[in-house]
Formats: structure tokens, C-alpha cells, sequence
């Protein structure tokens, strides 16, 4: 910072996974830094920092989003999700067990934003085509695994939700 500049730091608060959470953080920093450096949820992982890989994806206020190209500040007063909040009580979510049960993952970086894409999804279309899938987890890059038994384990987890529905 030449000659001393002080960042402003600015006050955002928002929901996080459940948790009413009220920060201190620098104008401009992303959601994926205020996730991760700030708040304590490492889930969102970090690969490209610029929006191509998708491995930082979480919802906001029931839309996914690329927390890399997001600003902490634009979230105020929105409801955040990320992988960190989906278990619960130590039951996976449907979609996490689907991928487990599915051996859809190998390396696992890019797991973390293939589920919220693919929870994404299911929240809005709830008995996806295989074209639904592939289109919602076409901004996730899977370097390790092949896209395949990640697209059978979403259309698994949409079968297993609609048979628990019903």
C-alpha cells in the first residue's frame, strides 16, 4: 500500500450455512477469501481464482455461485450455503452420498463444487434429464474422474430423493 493507505474495512453479515455470521473484512475481498480466511469454512476450494474451474461454487440465496468472482459485500443479508453445511448430524447429504456410493470422485478438489452445483440442481429441478445434469455441472472441471459417474451419481440422488418424497 504506498504511503501508508489503510484498506477500509467494512462490516458484512449474512447467513452461513444456518449461522448468522457477522464480519469485519476488506472492501473487495471476495466471498471465497471472507469463506475461507475470515470466517473458517475451507470447503470452497481454490484452483483457478478467475471463474473456469468452478471448484469454489456455493449457493447464494438458491442460486450457485463462483465465490472466487463473488464480493463478500455484495452478499449482505443473503443466505449462503457451501459443502460444510450439508451434512447434518452426520448424515451426508443425498448428494454426497450419491457420489460416494457412486465412486465419483478421486482426487476430491473438485468435489466440494460439483455437489453444490449438482444440490443447485436439485433444488430447482428436482427430476433432471441427463441434459439437466450435464448443463449444471458443465462449469465444474473434473480433472481425475471423468464426468460420467459424477452425472449417474446426480441422476442417483435425484431417484433417491423423489423415492423419499413419495
Amino acid at each position: 500500500m504506498a504511503g501508508g493507505d489503510v484498506m477500509a474495512r467494512i462490516p458484512v453479515q449474512f447467513r452461513l450455512n444456518g449461522e448468522e455470521r457477522a464480519e469485519f473484512i476488506e472492501s473487495g475481498t471476495t466471498l471465497f477469501h471472507a469463506l475461507r480466511d475470515t470466517m473458517g469454512d475451507t470447503s470452497p476450494k481454490g484452483g483457478c481464482h478467475q471463474g473456469t474451474c468452478g471448484a469454489c461454487s456455493v449457493i447464494v440465496d438458491g442460486e450457485l455461485r463462483l465465490s472466487c468472482l463473488t464480493l463478500a459485500e455484495s452478499c449482505e443479508g443473503a443466505t449462503i450455503e457451501t459443502t460444510a453445511g450439508l451434512g447434518r448430524d452426520g448424515v451426508l447429504h443425498p448428494v454426497q452420498r450419491a457420489i460416494l456410493d457412486g465412486f465419483a470422485t478421486q482426487c476430491g478438489f473438485c468435489t466440494p463444487g460439483i455437489v453444490m452445483a449438482a444440490k443447485a440442481l436439485l433444488d430447482h429441478t428436482p427430476n433432471p434429464s441427463r441434459e439437466d445434469v450435464v448443463e449444471a455441472i458443465s462449469g465444474n472441471i473434473c480433472r481425475c474422474t471423468g464426468y460420467e459417474p459424477i452425472i449417474n451419481a446426480v441422476l442417483a440422488a435425484a431417484r433417491s430423493n423423489s423415492q423419499n418424497a413419495g
